[in-house]
C-alpha cells in the first residue's frame, strides 16, 4: 500500500465526475465516482492490496482489466445478500456497496497464513500427494481438518437468498458474442441480411477495447466508431443486445447458455421486483464468436507483486477511470502494443520507461515513444522485483534470446509495472465443443482451426489484430452468417471507411526472464497466479515424470484456478517446451471446459427454489381423485391415489372393494405418472436391443413388448412395456418413479459410449394421460366409448397397440396388463385427459366401474406375481433371481450388463431366488421386510436366508400372500420356513409359486 491517491485530475470515459460515491472496502469508507469498479476506486486510494493468493498468501493486487482477473477477488454485500469471488475488475459500484477482501486473517496487509510463504521450498507443486499419506492416523484428527479450513478463498452466505433468478429461452438465427469492433461490425452485417440477431457482451458498455485501442476508422477514433454502431444496432428491430451478459457455455448443436447480471449494478432494481441474475438458454443457427483476446503476462522474479498489471490493464484504468497505476513505473513487454500503453501514461503525466526483450523494435508506436521522450532498454528484461507490498525498485538485465542467466544488471527505482508478453485469442467458447486449435508463430499463440458446428471466430478471437482485417473480417463472416440460416439473405452493402492504425513490428516469445541467483530455478516467476504455481513447479513435474500436459494440470493445479487458466496457460506450455525441448504444439494443450467464468448457484436454480425445488407433480386427473376423497401417496414425485375410501369404510375395506371390482367386473386406474420416453432415429432398434436384456429389434410395429433393463454390474434397475409406434419409432414405458433416471440413463450411454447412433431420447411422461381399463367388462366398456377400430380379442390382442380415437378423443391404446386381467391402458394428449376420463366413468356405470387406487394395483400384482423394482428387487437382483432368465437374450452379441451376468457368483445355488409364500394361518400378513431365518434361536444373531418383499391380504384368495427373496427358493418348493418377530412371535409360512392367481394366463388373453 501508498496511501497515495492515485486519480488523475482529468479522464475517464466511463465514470462521472459529477456523481461522487462512496463504498465500503474492508470495513473502510472510499470515495468513487459512479462508473467505477471496486478495483479502479481501490487503486485511486492508493491501495495495491486487493487479495492473498491461496497457496502461500502472498499478497496481491489487480492485474488484469475484465473477467482474466485472478488476484483481486473480492466478496459483495452483507448477510444474506453476500456472494463471495467476485472479480474487482468487473464489480460496479453504487453508492453504499459493501465489498470485502477474501483469503486472509486478521488483515490484507499482515495475513498470518502468509508464513506459507516464508515455507515455500517445503510446498512445492504436488506437494500434498507425497505429504499427507503418513503417518495413517493423522488424516482424520490433523490433515483434515487443516484442510478443511484452509480450502476454499471466499465466504458463502449462510441465509436463505432473499432474491430471484430466472431462465429465460431464446432462438436466434445469428449470436454474436462479443461486442469489440468485430462483433458490432458482424452483428450489423447480419442484421442487414434480416436475420433475429443476438449480440453479447461481459460489459456495461459495447466497444470491447475500442476505447484502448490505437487508430482512427474513418474520421474518428476506434472507440467513437465502435459507439456509432452501437447506436445503429440499438435501433434496429431484429437485433437484441445483452450487456453485462457473460457466455459462459457453448455445446452440442449450437446450445448457448449465458449469464445476465441484471440488477448488481442497481440495487433499486432487485427493490422493484427484477431477477438478480438471468440465464439465458440460446439455441442458435450460426455463432460468430468475437470474443477478443486476453494479453499475458511474462515470467520473472517476484512478478506477482502487487503493481504489476498486465499493459492493457493499464492502460484502460487510465483512459476509463481516470486511475493512475503510480508515479513512476517501468513498462516490461515483447511486443509493439505496450508501447500504447507507455504513450497514454507519459501523456497522462506519469513517469515512465520500457524495458523490451527484443533487440531491435520496431514499428509506429516505438517511434512515437521515441518521440514523446520515453526511455527505452531494448534487448533487457525484469530480473527481479524488490518491494513486498508496494514495489520499490526493479533490476533491469541485459538479455538475448536463449540467455538462461543474468550477467549484468542494473537497478532502477519505480512503484509500478506494465508487463506484456503477448495477446492470447479467447479460445475457450471455441473449444467447449470439440473445436480445434492451431499453433500460429506469428502470434506465439493458438488460434481456431476447425469446428463440427456453424460458429465462426472472427477478430483478435481469431487471431487477426489489426482494425483493419478485423473490420473486413467481421463484415464478411456477418453475411456469411446470414446467409447460412436464410439463402434470402440480403447482402449488407456496408461500405468500410478508410482506416489509419500504427505498423507494428513482430512480437518475439518470452516465457521465462532470467534473474539472479536462486531466483533463476523459476520458484518466484509465477505462472498460475491464483494457485501460486510458478516455473520451477512446472520443471519439478517433469523431472518427476508428469510428460502429459493433463498430468502436469493436476499434479501442480497450474489452469485450475477460479480463471481457468486464460492468464496462465500458454505461459505454462512454454516453460514446459523450454524444460523439455519440445515445442509447444508437441505439449499439446489442457482441456477447456465451461464455465468461461463462474456463475452463481442462483442462476443455475432460476425459479425452481423452496416449493419448486423439487414440485409435487400431479396428473390432469388430481382434481377428480381429491372430490372423490382419495388418500393420496408419494410415488417419486408424484402423488398418486392411494385409495377411495366411501362413507363409513376404511381403507382395508376400501382397497379390497376396489380389487374385487377389477376381478369381477371394471375398474379404472389412472396411471398418467407411468414412465414414458419416446424414442426415436434410425438406430433406435439396435439402440434399445443395448439397453434391454432382451431383443426389440424383431418386435413388430404396432406391438408391444415387456422389457428388463439392467446396469454395468448385472442388476436389475428397471422394467417396462415398450411399444413400437414406427420401425424407428418406440415409445418406452418406465416405472413411475424411474423415468428421469432413465432418461438421463439412456443419454448418457448415447453421449459418452455410443455417440455414433442417431437416436433422439425424448421424455414425454407429462405430455400424455393414460388410464388403465381392466377387469373381464374391460372390451365391453371400451365397445361402448365407440372406437374407430377393432377391439375383437383376434384384431387386438394381448401385447398390442392400436391408435384411433375412442368416445371422441384421439387416443393411443395398448393392451397390456399389470392387474392378471383383461386390460387396455389407453392414452391420450394430457389437455384431454380429464374430459377422457370422465366419459370412461360415464360410460362404465352399467358395468359396475369402480375407480381404484395405488393398493388395489399392487395387491392385484401381487396376486399375479408381477414384481416391482425397488419391491421384488435389492439393488443387488438379477433377472435369475426373479425367474425371468427367460428374458435374457442368449442371441444378442451385447447388452448392458451381458458380461457381468457370466460371473459365476451370479449364477450360484445360493443366491436369494424370487418365490410365493402362504402363511399357515391365512389371515396372517407377514410383515414387510419380516427375515427368514434357517434356525429360529432364543435371541439374535440368527442366520437369515432371505427377507420378504411384498406382502398382502389378498380378498380375491381370501388369505393373505407374500412374495420373497430366499435363498435358493426355487429348490424349496413346498418347504415351511419360518420368520420371527419382535415380541418372540414367529410366523411360519410355506414356500410356493410367485404366481398366486390365473396361472395359465387364460383372463388375460379372454
Amino acid at each position: 500500500m501508498t496511501g497515495k491517491p492515485y486519480r488523475l485530475a482529468t479522464g475517464g470515459s466511463r465514470i462521472d465526475r459529477s456523481k461522487p460515491i462512496s463504498f465500503s472496502f474492508d470495513g473502510k469508507m472510499l470515495p468513487a465516482f459512479a462508473g467505477d469498479t471496486v478495483a479502479s476506486a481501490v487503486m485511486a486510494a492508493g491501495q495495491r492490496v486487493m487479495g492473498r493468493s491461496f497457496k502461500y498468501h502472498r499478497p496481491r493486487g489487480v492485474v488484469g482489466l475484465g473477467s482474466e482477473e485472478m488476484n483481486a477477488l473480492i466478496g459483495v454485500g452483507v448477510g444474506a445478500r453476500h456472494e463471495p469471488n467476485l472479480r474487482a475488475t468487473q464489480i460496479e459500484l453504487f453508492n453504499g456497496i459493501t465489498t470485502v477482501s477474501q483469503n486472509r486473517w486478521p488483515s490484507l496487509t499482515f495475513d498470518v497464513s502468509a508464513i506459507n510463504n516464508t515455507l515455500s521450498r517445503f510446498f512445492p507443486g504436488g506437494f500434498y500427494y507425497k505429504t499427507f499419506m503418513w503417518p495413517r492416523a493423522f488424516w482424520k484428527h490433523v490433515y483434515e481438518p487443516v484442510i478443511r479450513h484452509a480450502a476454499g478463498l471466499g465466504k458463502a452466505p449462510e441465509e436463505r437468498d432473499p432474491d430471484t433468478y430466472e431462465h429465460m429461452h431464446i432462438h436466434a438465427d445469428v449470436v454474436v458474442v462479443g461486442g469489440g469492433i468485430a462483433g458490432l461490425t458482424a452483428a450489423e452485417a447480419a442484421a442487414a441480411g434480416g436475420v433475429r440477431v443476438l449480440l453479447i457482451d461481459e460489459n456495461p458498455v459495447l466497444g470491447g477495447i475500442a476505447d484502448i485501442t490505437a487508430g482512427k476508422i474513418g474520421d474518428v477514433c476506434v472507440a467513437d466508431h465502435a459507439r456509432a454502431v452501437a447506436d445503429r444496432l440499438a435501433a434496429l428491430p431484429n437485433v437484441q443486445i445483452l450487456s453485462r451478459t457473460t457466455a459462459v457455455g457453448h455445446f452440442h448443436h449450437n446450445y448457448m447458455m449465458a449469464l445476465e447480471r441484471v440488477a448488481d449494478h442497481d440495487p433499486s432494481l432487485l427493490a422493484n421486483g427484477a431477477p438478480r441474475h438471468r440465464l439465458w438458454k440460446i439455441r442458435a443457427g450460426h455463432i460468430l464468436l468475437a470474443t477478443g483476446a486476453l494479453e499475458r503476462p511474462i515470467a520473472f522474479a517476484n512478478n506477482d507483486r502487487p503493481g504489476i498489471t498486465l499493459a492493457s490493464a493499464v492502460r484502460g484504468m487510465v483512459e476509463r477511470y481516470g486511475v493512475a497505476p503510480g508515479t513512476n513505473g517501468v513498462v516490461f513487454t515483447n511486443n509493439d502494443d505496450a508501447y500504447l500503453t507507455a504513450i497514454v501514461l507519459r501523456k497522462a503525466g506519469v513517469n515512465v520507461r520500457v524495458v523490451d526483450s527484443r533487440a531491435r523494435p520496431q514499428g509506429d508506436l516505438v517511434q512515437r515513444a521515441i518521440a514523446e521522450g520515453i526511455e527505452i532498454s531494448p534487448s533487457s528484461v525484469i530480473s527481479k522485483v524488490e518491494g513486498n507490498l508496494n514495489i520499490k525498485a526493479v533490476k533491469i538485465a541485459a538479455y538475448r534470446k536463449g540467455q538462461g542467466r543474468v550477467i549484468t544488471e542494473q537497478k532502477v527505482d519505480c512503484d509500478f509495472i506494465a508487463m506484456s508478453g503477448g495477446w492470447n485469442p479467447a479460445l475457450h467458447l471455441w473449444c467447449h465443443n470439440g473445436g480445434k486449435i492451431k499453433f500460429d508463430d506469428t502470434l506465439a499463440s493458438f488460434r481456431p482451426n476447425t469446428h463440427t458446428d456453424a460458429i465462426t471466430a472472427i477478430g483478435a478471437a481469431n487471431g487477426t489484430m489489426s482494425v483493419a482485417e478485423t473490420l473486413s473480417e467481421a463484415l464478411a463472416a456477418g453475411e456469411a452468417a446470414a446467409k447460412s440460416v436464410n439463402a434470402k439473405a440480403k447482402a449488407s452493402k456496408i461500405k468500410l471507411p478508410a482506416i489509419e492504425e500504427p505498423s507494428r513490428g513482430a512480437l518475439e516469445p518470452l516465457w521465462f526472464a532470467p534473474a539472479t541467483g536462486g531466483y533463476n530455478e523459476g520458484n518466484k516467476h509465477f505462472i498460475d497466479y491464483q494457485n501460486d504455481v510458478t516455473a520451477a513447479d512446472l520443471e519439478l513435474a517433469q523431472r518427476e515424470g508428469y510428460e502429459s500436459v493433463e498430468h502436469t494440470k493436476r499434479y501442480t493445479t497450474f489452469g485450475m484456478a477460479t480463471d481457468q487458466g486464460k492468464t496462465s496457460n500458454l505461459n505454462g506450455l512454454g516453460i514446459l517446451s523450454e524444460a523439455t525441448g519440445k515445442s509447444i504444439p508437441e505439449i499439446g494443450v489442457t482441456t477447456f471446459r465451461p464455465p468461461y467464468t463462474p456463475y452463481s448457484f442462483g442462476a443455475i436454480a432460476g425459479a425452481l427454489t423452496k416449493d419448486l425445488f423439487l414440485p409435487v407433480r400431479r396428473t390432469p386427473i388430481f382434481q377428480w381423485h381429491k372430490d372423490k376423497g382419495a388418500v393420496f401417496e408419494p410415488v417419486g414425485q408424484w402423488r398418486r391415489a392411494y385409495t377411495y375410501p366411501t362413507a363409513g369404510e376404511d381403507k382395508h375395506a376400501a382397497i379390497a372393494r376396489e380389487i374385487l371390482a377389477v376381478r369381477n367386473k371394471v375398474g379404472l386406474l389412472d396411471a398418467s405418472t407411468l414412465g414414458k420416453i419416446e424414442i426415436k432415429g434410425p438406430d433406435a432398434a439396435e439402440f434399445l436391443d443395448r439397453m434391454y436384456t432382451n431383443m426389440f429389434s424383431t418386435l413388430k410395429v404396432g406391438k408391444c413388448r415387456y422389457g428388463l433393463m439392467m446396469n454395468e454390474l448385472g442388476f436389475l434397475t428397471d422394467d417396462g412395456v415398450t411399444v413400437r409406434l414406427a420401425d424407428d419409432h418406440f415409445l418406452m414405458h418406465t416405472t413411475s418413479g424411474g423415468a428421469d433416471r432413465i432418461a438421463a440413463w439412456l443419454e448418457e450411454w448415447l453421449q459418452t459410449e455410443w455417440t455414433h447412433y442417431k437416436v433422439f431420447v425424448t421424455p414425454v411422461t407429462e405430455q400424455w394421460a393414460q388410464f388403465a381399463i381392466a377387469g373381464p367388462k374391460a372390451r365391453e366398456l371400451l365397445q361402448k366409448l365407440g372406437p374407430d377400430f377393432d377391439v375383437s380379442n383376434e384384431a387386438f390382442p394381448h401385447m398390442s397397440f392400436k391408435v384411433g380415437r375412442l368416445g371422441g378423443y384421439p387416443v393411443r391404446i395398448f393392451r397390456i396388463s399389470f392387474s392378471g386381467e383383461m386390460s387396455y391402458e389407453v392414452a391420450t394428449p394430457a389437455n384431454l385427459g380429464r374430459g377422457l376420463w370422465d366419459a370412461i366413468v360415464s360410460a362404465g356405470e352399467e358395468f359396475g366401474l369402480e375407480a381404484y387406487g395405488t393398493e388395489a394395483l399392487h395387491v392385484l400384482r401381487a396376486e399375479k406375481g408381477y414384481i416391482v423394482i425397488g419391491d421384488e428387487t435389492d439393488g443387488t437382483t438379477t433377472p435369475i433371481d426373479v425367474g425371468l432368465d427367460g428374458l435374457v437374450s442368449k442371441k444378442k452379441a451385447d447388452f448392458i450388463g451381458k458380461r457381468s451376468l457370466e460371473q459365476s457368483f451370479l449364477k450360484g445355488p445360493n443366491r436369494k431366488q424370487l418365490v410365493g409364500l402362504l402363511t399357515e394361518d391365512p389371515n396372517e400378513v407377514l410383515p414387510d421386510g419380516a427375515y427368514a431365518v434357517r434356525e429360529v434361536k432364543d435371541k439374535p444373531p440368527m442366520d437369515m436366508i432371505g427377507q420378504v418383499t411384498s406382502t398382502y391380504l389378498s380378498p380375491t384368495l381370501g388369505r393373505s400372500i407374500a412374495m420373497a427373496l430366499i435363498e435358493n427358493g426355487r429348490a424349496r418348493m413346498g418347504e415351511t420356513i419360518s420368520f420371527p418377530l419382535d415380541g418372540g412371535k414367529v410366523v411360519k409360512a410355506k414356500i410356493v409359486s410367485p404366481v398366486f392367481y390365473d396361472q395359465d394366463g387364460g383372463r388375460i388373453n379372454a
